[in-house]
């Protein structure tokens, strides 16, 4: 019974996924369009920086929990080699705006979070969510100064890694 209650899980899993109609954005696709506010309020287009600089936009499941925290932390001890490289970091997660301010301000994390309430962009971006769609995935997109794509990483387990690998692709472009 325990064998045929896994099976039929997984099935059901699978019809779920496989329902999801949605595009994943990939290396060479354009980013979407991105205006949402930040942890001060602000209204933010992402598309004003294209032209201007290479971009890291990173999606994270939820704001000051220990993967996340982790992550975050990691982008800013490594946010001036980040603007030595002439590089904007953007975090985005379904979080409002007053939890990105107080997480933000509680580990004084330098660049801009994104408040994504219905996960519009999160959708546009196609990143996947886990636990039958319970758990936001976290995934790295790094765009060039003309708004494509030209690396992602997906990784929920490694979260430190999203910052290793993006200076990695950063430095070489």
């Amino acid at each position: 019974m325990y064998k045929f209650s896994l099976l039929l899980l997984g099935f059901i899993l699978f019809i779920q996924c496989k329902s999801q109609k949605t595009k994943r954005i990939g290396i060479g696709d354009p980013i979407p369009e991105i205006v949402l506010l930040d942890q001060n309020a602000k209204r933010i287009n992402v598309s004003d920086d294209i032209d201007r600089q290479v971009m890291v936009i990173y999606f994270y499941p939820k704001d000051d929990t220990p993967g996340c925290t982790k992550e975050a932390c990691k982008f800013r001890d490594e946010f001036e080699v980040f603007s030595n490289l002439n590089t904007k970091v953007i975090g985005i997660s379904g979080d409002d705006v007053a939890s990105h301010k107080a997480f933000a301000d509680k580990y004084h994390l330098p660049f801009t979070l994104l408040s994504d309430t219905d996960n519009k962009v999160r959708k546009a971006f196609g990143v996947p969510s886990f636990g039958a769609g319970l758990i936001p995935g976290r995934v790295t997109y790094i765009v060039d100064k003309k708004g494509m794509v030209v690396y992602v990483f997906n990784s929920m387990k490694e979260p430190e890694k999203h910052i290793e690998k993006a200076l990695e692709i950063i430095k070489n472009l």
